[in-house]
């Protein structure tokens, strides 16, 4: 590896004096490493030449005010701000750069500040420029709303970069740090990080909160159309770059590529940036604020929560039509209350679907066909599985529906393909890929299907050495393009659902997204689960639903199986997954488990539970909360080999002081709670609380 350059920058101090940053030219890959204020050298020669500079400082400082008592402090001479909320100074010294200038915009050059009215708020332009280019500060302001959002862009001849950080500074001293995946593939998990120990990086987002008062910051990329964007931390440094990618997180082996809109803009993501007395609702308005930032190019969805089978939970490779109908079968015969609010079911063939397709995509439907009229005909709704951005197969031949080779589709990195998952990445925006898709949706549509789940979409995210489409240069951008053709051609007939995708990206054009990847019965599974859910549960603020994955009940302990049901309702919405064509033990439990009137109405709950307990690494909250009206429902998971003892205070689970009646779901047993929620729960196994005040 070639070993990178020192560089000597000269910016000034926090006296507005002139003083030299030393960083490696590997800083403009922003890959491995992070723009920290260590490493800033003095130089005394310069100390009365500019000591008339500091007097003018005062006067070059803007106040930039939001939320109740909160001000962004600009100062136009540095080009650096301090955040404040209230008397608090949260972030502070922290600029903004990008890569292609190699420096910080720290330099003392003439900046301008201007401010205009916006819908619902104010947005506040910090401008200089250099060597032809317009560099733009921006900072949003919103009504009401106690954070802000901020971007950099580019304007001119050139204008185009492949890293820029509207922030990069400190941040206040928090206990700890949420670490978040990219995507949901290769069992990847959640974290909290001392953020007094070693650097991180959290992939579109972190908080950073003291565990005893939950109050922290939140800092995170609202905009995913065309930049991968990580939060670095190395103690009380933070660096917020658009650009970032990682062989092991974002699944990239090269750089992030260059972002420009006709080699004369380049902007970065806005940033969302919220101090917060409680981490966990910051956390929510983060998820709220995704879905403002860009609109769902998917249709709305008006019906209820969803619930349903997929026959990948156990059946898997042995799917066929006698046993797709059987299974129908037991859920119009057999589990007739297992529906969702509106009565509805979905039945979805996952993979090897096409055992009941003679000749392939393109051969005969006809059994998919007397599925889908089986289905329909017995109440209940079939659901289809596909990958549209991956060859498995990885061989050369005609591509479905066009005259293309699959050869001219395989997306290439340095060279090679690119290969993960067993599965050869095709490139989004290539004409084969879209004609594939056009023609096996349409297919779908014939047919009659009304969901599909998609998988392995994360493939069309990656950072490639071309694209078919010139004016695509980022994997986002790919992934955009390749994923608004896909919902184009679905023409609002199906609810969308996603398996492996990236995180937030997903959530314009889906319905509903598996919050983590392949789990199905025992209690480790369940375990890693929630895990995702523990610091990912505020993704329901950014999908209609989200997922646990199968649920399986064949071959576990009874604990276990309320366990990883409960997960499923935890985490939103409740997809069985055992073998129904034949009765068996499973067949018995689901019945029981699945037609429980008070687990039923838990899984029709809205959305999705908060975590109440947070632990340091991966482990997984055990206590979660869903205040609903009436009723308050508490879920308690021990994923212990022993029986455990678990508390909470009224005010951590959101109560008010009192009596509350309280009735275990799954048992049917009721109690009297007073002064605080106190539950023991048997080894592997989990309980499903309802309360309400006396």
């Amino acid at each position: 590896m070639e070993k990178p350059a020192l560089v000597q920058r000269r910016l000034t101090d926090t006296n507005g004096i002139v003083i030299y940053h030393l960083f490696t030219t590997r800083t403009c890959k922003m890959n491995n490493a992070l723009i920290w204020f260590r490493n800033l050298l003095p130089v005394t020669g310069m100390l009365c030449l500019l000591t008339p500079l500091h007097a003018q400082q005062a006067g070059h400082v803007k106040t930039i005010p939001f939320g109740k008592n909160n001000r962004i402090a600009y100062d136009l001479y540095k080009g650096t701000y301090t955040v404040w909320a209230g008397k608090k100074e949260v972030i502070r010294n922290a600029f903004a750069f990008y890569e292609d200038a190699g420096t910080p915009d720290t330099l003392p050059i003439q900046r301008t500040f201007t401010s205009s009215r916006i819908k619902d708020g104010t947005r506040y332009v910090i401008t200089s420029a250099g060597n032809g280019i317009k560099k733009q500060q921006v900072f949003y302001v919103y009504n009401g709303k106690e954070g802000f959002y901020t971007s950099v862009s580019l304007q001119g001849k050139g204008a185009r970069s492949r890293a820029m950080s509207p922030l990069t500074g400190e941040a206040a001293r928090y206990t700890s740090g949420v670490v978040a995946p990219f995507d949901n593939d290769a069992w990847i998990k959640y974290r909290v990080a001392n953020q007094q120990g070693p650097a991180f990086t959290s992939s579109e987002v972190t908080a950073l909160y003291d565990s005893t008062t939950n109050a922290g910051l939140i800092l995170g990329s609202v905009e995913h159309n065309d930049w991968k964007t990580g939060v670095k931390v190395e103690n009380t440094h933070v660096s917020v770059v658009a650009g970032w990618t990682d062989s092991l997180i974002t699944r990239d082996k090269i750089p992030h590529g260059f972002v420009t809109q006709g080699d004369t803009l380049c902007s970065s993501p806005k940033i969302f940036v919220l101090p917060t007395t409680n981490w966990r609702k910051g956390m929510e308005q983060y998820g709220s604020a995704n879905r403002l930032a860009e609109p769902r190019y998917i249709f709305e969805w008006t019906g209820a929560k969803p619930l349903g089978w997929n026959s990948w939970g156990s059946m898997q490779t042995k799917l066929d039509l006698a046993k797709a109908k059987q299974v129908v079968d037991f859920f119009a015969d057999s589990c007739k209350t297992f529906r969702g609010k509106d009565g509805s079911i979905y039945i979805d063939l996952d993979s090897y679907w096409d055992n009941m397709t003679k000749g392939g995509m393109t051969g005969d439907f006809s059994q998919l066909k007397a599925f889908v009229d089986y289905c329909k005909q017995r109440g209940c709704k079939p659901g289809i599985y596909w990958a549209p951005f991956v060859d498995w197969s990885k061989s050369s031949r005609t591509v479905e529906g066009s005259h293309y080779n699959y050869a001219e589709t395989w997306t290439k990195v340095n060279g090679q393909y690119h290969d993960f998952d067993g599965a050869r990445a095709m490139d989004p925006t290539h004409p084969a890929t879209r004609e594939r898709i056009a023609y096996l949706i349409k297919r779908f549509k014939e047919t009659g299907f009304e969901m599909i789940k998609i998988d392995f979409i994360g493939h069309a995210a990656i950072e490639a050495d071309t694209y078919y489409d010139p004016s695509v240069h980022t994997g986002m951008q790919a992934f955009r393009k390749g994923m608004e053709f896909l919902v184009d051609q679905l023409d609002g007939k199906m609810l969308v659902y996603a398996a492996i995708s990236p995180s937030l990206a997903t959530g314009r054009y889906v319905h509903m997204r598996r919050i983590a990847c392949d789990a199905f019965k025992n209690i480790s599974e369940t375990a890693y689960t929630l895990n995702a859910t523990s610091l990912g549960w505020w993704q329901h603020k950014v999908y209609d639903f989200t997922d646990a994955d199968h649920v399986v009940f064949a071959g576990a302990t009874p604990g276990e199986n309320r366990a990883r049901l409960t997960s499923a309702i935890v985490s939103g919405t409740v997809i069985t997954g055992d073998d129904y064509s034949e009765y068996s033990s499973a067949s018995g439990i689901a019945q029981q488990l699945l037609q429980n009137p008070g687990v039923l109405e838990a899984a029709q709950l809205p959305n999705g539970f908060v975590p109440v307990d947070h632990h340091t690494g991966d482990t997984p909250s055990s206590l979660f909360v869903h205040n609903s009206g009436r009723y308050t429902y508490i879920a308690v998971v021990n994923y212990s080999k022993e029986a455990g003892a678990f508390e909470a205070g009224w005010d951590q689970l959101g109560l008010t002081k009192g009596e509350y009646r309280c009735k275990e779901l799954f048992s049917g047993k009721t109690s009297t709670e007073k002064d605080k929620l106190h539950v023991t729960v048997a080894a592997a196994d989990a309980v499903i609380l309802r309360l309400e005040k006396k």
